[in-house]
């Protein structure tokens, strides 16, 4: 497991394991969460009419809608 090769790793290796993932994050582009927030909830609004999430899943069509019927007490 990831835990216990950590714990079987001097400080050093663990200090390279960590520089190396800096050195590929580096070249991450980055835009301001201002703007991707944006886009997010514009492209969630231009969905929001076929997501079935947010419209629901017509009864006719959902294969877990339970069946009617049960017990009646009179």
């Amino acid at each position: 497991s990831q835990g216990k090769m950590a714990r079987d790793m001097s400080d050093i290796d663990i200090l390279k394991m960590e520089l190396e993932q800096l050195k590929k994050e580096v070249s991450t582009p980055r835009e301001p969460v201002s703007k991707t927030s944006k886009d997010i909830m514009d492209w969630c609004e231009a969905a929001s009419g076929t997501d079935l999430l947010i419209t629901g899943v017509p009864d006719d069509k959902n294969p877990y809608k339970p069946e009617k019927g049960g017990c009646i007490i009179t």
